[in-house]
């Protein structure tokens, strides 16, 4: 596995070393347009400025050695002055604590859950609803086309920016011996859900009646000690995190399109002029499509392995009662939300193909 990683990680970075070189070629290419790029004090774009990445996954996650890594090689490559230290598996503490520290600019890019944020701004965990996203596709072209009022309000309530999202995987079930096929399958089981309001609004919303908020720090002893019958997480993260090492029983409903959001603070845009900025943007959306074929291939590496071996049971998503869990969560979901936050998830329904 180890190789594999290493030539797939060296591939995705160089490609986006090379569209970061591209993007700083024509920052440096005299825009008339841009009268910044053209006044500006020629050592002005090599002024240092050292970027601190956070993030709650591991080194074994493609978000980890398919994104941030290659943010830092990328920005590091373009000779603008950058220094970029990543601080991988909630080294500066789990996502809500970090939060103050992006908003304080000690934390200058992070990748967080929806989930998480909105317990500073509620409408933004209307993204992380069960089955708000039909897939992948949907939630890029909200986010290209779709999330400018909500991510400026959540600019305005928090001098913090929603840059982008990455893929982060499919969040899925997996059980200790639980085969789900159906929402009446989860009633009464004992299933861990991270202990934010939008995920155990999920929870009920997917039939879940009994859920498990242990830290993340004590799910894998949860699910050993049988405190937990299951845990729902990306394919990649459920690897990572060796769950399956407990679990043997892997369920494809796809209940959320998992994305990390890549936030940066109005004090750490003070610390770049605009040619810094444009490419620190510019290379965290070049690297979205490379990160997303990399989870992809990541997940059916794993899922394949699975399939391979008779400890494991795989519930493949033609065999899942999908219209039942899907028509079940809209449902719940038209009712839970009020005001901004159900004008927001139905924005995000209509914009389903």
């Amino acid at each position: 596995m180890g190789s594999t990683r290493s030539f797939r990680r060296s591939r995705f970075a160089a490609a986006g070393v090379a569209a970061a070189l591209l993007v700083t070629g024509c920052a440096g290419g005299g825009n008339t347009d841009t009268p910044d790029s053209t006044d500006a004090d020629p050592g002005e774009a090599s002024a240092p400025v050292t970027l601190t990445v956070a993030t709650s996954q591991n080194e074994q996650t493609p978000n980890y050695y398919c994104g941030v890594e290659v943010l830092k090689e990328t920005l590091e490559a373009a000779d603008m002055g950058f220094t970029v230290d990543l601080f991988p598996a909630s080294q500066l503490g789990p996502d809500a604590d970090r939060f103050p520290l992006v908003q304080a600019g000690d934390i200058d890019i992070d990748l967080q859950g929806a989930s998480a944020l909105s317990s500073t701004f509620e409408p933004i965990g209307v993204v992380d609803a069960a089955y708000a996203f039909d897939d992948v596709d949907h939630a890029f072209k909200w986010i290209d086309e779709g999330s400018e009022e909500l991510f400026s309000s959540f600019h305005e309530a928090t001098g913090v920016r929603i840059v982008d999202g990455w893929f982060f995987g499919n969040r899925t079930f997996t059980t200790k011996d639980l085969e789900v096929r159906s929402p009446a399958d989860l009633g009464g089981a004992p299933i861990r859900f991270p202990n934010s309001p939008q995920f155990l609004a999920n929870a009920e919303a997917l039939g879940v009646t009994s859920p498990v908020s242990v830290a993340v720090e004590e799910v894998y002893s949860a699910l050993q000690q049988g405190i937990a019958v299951g845990q729902e997480n990306p394919i990649v993260a459920t690897r990572s995190s060796s769950y399956d090492e407990v679990l043997n029983t892997i369920v494809l409903n796809d209940h959320n399109i998992g994305i990390h959001w890549l936030i940066v603070s109005d004090k750490t845009y003070d610390k770049m002029n605009d040619e810094q900025a444009a490419l620190l943007e510019q290379t965290l959306h070049d690297i979205r499509p490379d990160n997303r074929a990399c989870v992809e291939e990541s997940t059916e590496e794993i899922l394949d392995e699975y399939r391979g071996d008779d400890a494991y049971t795989v519930i493949e998503k033609e065999d899942i009662d999908m219209d039942a869990f899907i028509s079940q969560a809209e449902e719940f979901f038209g009712g839970y939300y009020s005001g901004d936050t159900l004008t927001a998830y139905e924005a995000i329904r209509d914009m389903a193909g």
